[in-house]
């Protein structure tokens, strides 16, 4: 079975160059194909996709088009767990925002994917239903939290997917997979009716195969919701429309603090050539750091905010309020039983990291003082933005890992701001794609372009012109 870009396929669909019955037919025998190598649905929604194609009529570039939900996006009637055991047989009365949004365009829902326990993790082997794997090489995993979205595009079975984004669950699966990966700016996107994480940092995004479908999709998505106070008012730009791959005069700073950080001398080369291919591009590229000390500081504020807020958020999840409830003769107990039962075990770790964070003793010294140490990340963030549109690094310091392989030493400054430094995107809230940039032994690398508040035009036609100079758009690997 041929993939397609989203424009391809639409320009077959409205030409009846190609029956869009026959196409999905085909298209779910390779549904389960890939479900058996792969693990990466959850639900596969086939009544759903062949419903929503009756309504097609192929009159824009969404419309008949299939894609993936993330299982953490609300689907009305459709199970939503975010491969969790609490929620393993939630059904939802409503749908997400975006959910809505992509309805009115015309796109047909193939299934829900996997992703690590309710957004916690960066592997996807927390899933309730299991680990999901590489496309590229089934030993490896995906990445998380994103992995099974992240594994369904990059597999070839459907052309653009959504995740969502809280310290790198977008990026970091999108560099390991070999695809397109974007979180556009915080408060860009509304996030209703998306399960949360950790709500300061959690932001909406997608998987495409090239920058020109990102665009297409992200401005679908993009827009003021008065269900979240969050969204932004601000005017949605033709991001498609707008795309161009002229980058001359654009000024573009290398963070070496994150650079000078890999010790794989072919991602190193790869990253070195980038420089060079945009340079070639016109660009303006100069070296920027920032203080080391404060680099270091990125994991440790992230685990203690996001796992703060997670509390708070999941509070609900009990199994009197919401969830999957177990037995017991008080209200406590069903309580205690039902979040016992529920969770697993590097969740319940993440929750009472969350508690003692919050527990009013400890606030000023944890929760208040990681609040100040990000204030004082992103306004050194701010600094570059002054001077520069575009921070380049690396999208991270190695090809995915093998399933059952772990981080040896998370001391390093190696592992500690090469493999975290995604996260700065999050706590400034700033746009960040992450596009293929190459190989290693046969493995897709990547590197990351981040941007000012709201100019995800400039991401985007920055990624373009990159991407056209590589080559590396449209890839997938599809084995079995």
């Amino acid at each position: 079975m041929i993939q397609y870009s989203i424009e391809e396929l639409h320009q077959l669909f409205a030409s009846k160059a190609i029956d869009p019955k026959a196409y999905y037919d085909e298209l779910f025998e390779e549904v389960e194909l890939q479900q058996k190598r792969l693990n990466a649905f959850v639900t596969i929604t086939k009544e759903k996709a062949y419903a929503d194609l009756k309504e097609a009529h192929f009159e824009n570039l969404l419309n008949g088009i299939p894609y993936v939900l993330k299982d953490n996006y609300n689907t009305k009637g459709i199970k939503t767990t975010a491969s969790s055991r609490m929620l393993e047989d939630y059904v939802p009365v409503y749908n997400a925002h975006v959910v809505d949004l992509l309805s009115k365009q015309g796109v047909c829902l193939v299934g829900k994917a996997s992703m690590d326990e309710l957004a916690m993790g960066g592997t996807n082997k927390s899933a309730l239903t299991g680990p999901v794997y590489n496309p590229w090489d089934t030993s490896r995993i995906a990445g998380g939290s994103s992995g099974g979205s992240a594994a369904l595009v990059a597999s070839g079975v459907v052309p653009f997917a959504l995740g969502s984004d809280t310290g790198d669950s977008i990026r970091k699966p999108a560099g390991f997979c070999g695809i397109v990966g974007f979180k556009p700016t915080w408060g860009r996107i509304s996030r209703y009716g998306v399960i949360p994480y950790a709500s300061s940092l959690d932001t909406v995004g997608a998987f495409t195969r090239n920058v020109r479908d990102m665009a297409i999709v992200t401005e679908a998505m993009a827009g003021r919701d008065n269900r979240d106070m969050t969204s932004s008012f601000k005017e949605v730009p033709h991001y498609l429309e707008n795309l161009t791959d002229d980058i001359k005069g654009l000024k573009i700073a290398v963070l070496t603090s994150v650079s000078d950080e890999i010790r794989n001398p072919e991602i190193k080369a790869n990253f070195e050539s980038i420089v060079e291919t945009l340079k070639n591009l016109g660009a303006i590229v100069e070296n920027v750091t920032m203080p080391t000390q404060l680099m270091r500081t990125l994991l440790p504020t992230y685990t203690i905010i996001a796992n703060s807020e997670a509390t708070s958020n999941h509070s609900c999840l009990d199994g009197i309020k919401y969830g999957n409830r177990q037995p017991g003769k008080t209200t406590d107990d069903v309580m205690i039983n039902s979040r016992t039962h529920g969770f697993g075990d590097h969740i319940k770790r993440r929750f009472i990291l969350g508690n003692l964070a919050l527990a009013t003793e400890n606030q000023e010294r944890m929760f208040r003082k990681a609040q100040r140490v990000r204030r004082l990340i992103v306004e050194e963030l701010n600094k570059i933005y002054q001077d520069y549109d575009i921070i380049l690094t690396p999208n991270g310091g190695s090809i995915a890992p093998k399933v059952d392989e772990a981080y040896d030493d998370r001391l390093s400054d190696e592992y500690l701001i090469l493999e975290n430094h995604l996260s700065l995107a999050n706590f400034a809230g700033t746009p960040s794609l992450s596009l293929p940039s190459g190989f290693v032994d046969g493995m897709p690398i990547a590197v990351n372009l981040s941007g000012r508040i709201f100019e995800e035009q400039t991401v985007l036609n920055c990624a373009y012109a990159l991407e056209n100079a590589l080559n590396f758009k449209n890839q997938y690997k599809r084995e079995g």
